[in-house]
């Protein structure tokens, strides 16, 4: 399998169907079956005590794994997460952005499994560890 989408039409794609969320995340890199995105950290991601809430450590999670898969399938925005499990390990580094490392783990017909390791910038541990599995929509 290769690239169906490099960076920049990711990216061009996520702003058209998720302009929500267009100014929150940075691909950093995009190789087939990986990609590392990076939450740009802001005060609507923190909790009490600056550091980054569970929830949004949840959602860099699911969005790196997304955009992996629209990388490999092309735009294809109805794919949906159908199963999820967030590790929590360590504390992040306040006001610091977090970044996703994943890897897809399966990309089939149907469905698609992601492991996604998340660092505070500058941390060398990983704080949190993701597994997610996404249905896609027919080809």
């Amino acid at each position: 399998m290769s690239l169906e989408m490099n960076a920049a039409e990711l990216e061009e794609f996520i702003a058209k169907v998720f302009p929500q969320i267009k100014d929150d995340f940075v691909i950093e890199e995009l190789e087939e079956m990986r990609i590392k995105v990076r939450l740009k950290v802001q005060d609507k991601h923190l909790r009490p005590g600056g550091t980054v809430s569970g929830p949004s450590m949840f959602g860099l999670a699911d969005v790196a794994v997304y955009f992996a898969i629209m990388a490999m399938i092309g735009p294809k925005a109805l794919a949906v997460t159908t199963s999820s499990s967030l590790d929590f390990m360590r504390k992040p580094v306040a006001h610091a952005d977090l970044l996703a490392e994943c890897r897809l783990l399966k990309l089939g017909k149907v469905l698609a499994v992601g492991d996604v390791l998340l660092f505070s910038d500058g941390m060398e541990a990983p704080v949190a560890r993701a597994s997610m599995t996404y249905s896609i929509p027919p080809r």
